[in-house]
């Protein structure tokens, strides 16, 4: 027989880290046990080099906000990231969370356009966003005295050329480490009686008659079989959970593929750049490009250093994990999925031209990328790193930027798929996840959650007074700007 747990957790990530707790925090008595085949936690999408460390808000990203005059999707992220923030309060005051500064950081959002089509758009976008509470404190401006101020190395030795440019700022952006912030969630897990067992991999999952889950993993280094059994299970593994879902045999995840993008970046821990680049500065993407590929030069702050990022350039490989298997795109492909899967190659030729062009450019081609945002860019200071790998959506013969929850109608199950804007709205997703998985309890729950994020349930934006009160209060406890 095996043993029967309450939850398993699959994966190391912010997700099954920020789920995990949730439930700690709900449900102390449940057994969880979470596995991840890696030596530690955080080491794929949520590790700190594997992704931009952007707190993800639509303050900067113009691929949430395409129409400049509707601001609907941009204002949805924002609250999403606001329930996040509290979450994170929270377990600071709680003790749960070392130090704010350890995982976030004050780090001002800009755009920046040049063109007078995009100057044009960016513009419409600040007199949109301008009227929303949420984007109180957005600056807008075409003084290139002005965005020097903001930030130099944007401007420093720029020509001066007749094509008009401008930028806006949101002085309250943040930096996150996920990587730190999925650690110290996990360590609590541990601390609270969870199991956390690494390099342990599971292989295949089985729902049994009495409705819990089988649960067969491996030892990596014992190569020992395992298994036990779940009476829930999360599938929060990055681009490696539509392999498990596919073999769990629920009829959700029919017609799902995932298309996988890696991306690189030029990072630079020159102190006097650092110093000069206090920011996180987006631009527009490429003809063709995924929203994960829009160009951004970034102000990082990892493990107390500090640094800058480019990027980010687009590679391509068949694995859906940086430690994945080549075979991993073949191996998703199903009758149920293969049309969908050749409609997207069919219909995105814009992006096949886009990955084929990245693939090809130089590290000269690259710093030349770079030198659009700082003309002063030297390729001494700089070396490229390679980032994780994003395994993208495909459904209906439709390439989907962003995440999506799948799970079993009996809520037995459930497992997240895509990649953009994933960690920094976690909490947001996770609470859907408590929600459609466990109907029956979410009522009695809801008390326990308003105390962790006190608009649980609300919105934010239609108030501007709670907006303006709620983004104070965070910002004090994380110590980041309102």
């Amino acid at each position: 027989m095996s043993e029967t747990v309450d939850v398993v957790l699959i994966g190391g990530g912010i997700m099954s880290a920020t789920l995990g707790t949730l439930l700690k925090e709900l449900q102390p008595d449940w057994k969880i046990v979470a596995l991840e085949r890696d030596g530690e936690v955080a080491q794929e999408s949520s590790n700190a080099w594997n992704n931009a460390g952007t707190g993800h808000a639509a303050l900067c990203e113009l691929n949430y906000m395409p129409d400049p005059e509707d601001p609907s999707k941009a204002v949805g992220i924002n609250e999403q990231f606001q329930q996040s923030r509290q979450l994170w309060t929270s377990l600071v005051e709680k003790g749960i969370l070392d130090a704010p500064s350890t995982f976030i950081n004050a780090t001002p959002h800009m755009t920046f356009v040049t063109g007078k089509s995009d100057v044009a758009y960016l513009r419409g976008r600040y007199e949109t966003l301008k009227t929303q509470p949420l984007f109180a404190g957005i600056e807008y401006s075409e003084d290139s005295r002005v965005i020097h101020q903001w930030a130099p190395l944007l401007m420093e030795k720029r020509r001066k050329t007749d094509e008009p440019f401008a930028a806006t700022r949101v002085p309250a952006g943040t930096d996150v480490d996920f990587g730190a912030l999925t650690r110290q969630l996990f360590d609590h897990l541990k601390d609270s009686g969870a199991e956390v067992l690494l390099n342990h991999e599971v292989k295949k999952l089985s729902k049994q008659k009495d409705g819990t889950w089988l649960v067969r993993f491996r030892n990596r280094i014992g190569k020992a079989p395992l298994q036990l059994n779940a009476r829930f299970v999360f599938v929060g593994a990055g681009g490696w959970a539509i392999k498990l879902l596919q073999g769990s045999g629920i009829p959700e995840i029919k017609g799902y593929g995932v298309f996988p993008i890696g991306g690189q970046f030029l990072k630079t821990s020159n102190p006097a750049l650092v110093a000069k680049h206090q920011a996180k500065v987006y631009s527009q993407a490429a003809v063709g490009a995924p929203p994960m590929s829009v160009p951004h030069l970034d102000a990082r702050m990892v493990e107390g250093e500090g640094s800058l990022m480019f990027g980010p350039f687009a590679t391509f490989s068949p694995k859906f994990l940086k430690k994945g298997s080549l075979f991993d795109i073949v191996s998703q492909v199903r009758l149920h999925n293969i049309g969908s899967m050749l409609k997207v190659g069919a219909t995105n030729l814009d992006l096949v031209k886009y990955l084929v062009t990245e693939l090809l450019k130089s590290p000269a081609k690259k710093l030349d990328s770079l030198r659009v945002f700082m003309p002063t860019a030297k390729a001494e200071d700089w070396e490229l790193i390679q980032a994780g790998q994003r395994a993208q959506v495909m459904k209906g013969g439709k390439l989907q930027f962003g995440t999506e929850v799948v799970s079993a109608a009996d809520g037995s199950i459930a497992g997240l798929l895509g990649a953009s804007p994933g960690a920094s709205t976690a909490a947001t997703i996770m609470l859907n996840v408590l929600a459609s998985c466990f109907p029956d309890r979410i009522a009695g729950w809801e008390p326990q959650l308003k105390a962790l994020i006190p608009t649980y349930g609300e919105t934010l934006n239609d108030d501007a007074a709670k907006a303006k009160s709620t983004t104070a209060r965070t910002a004090e406890a994380l110590g980041v700007l309102a």
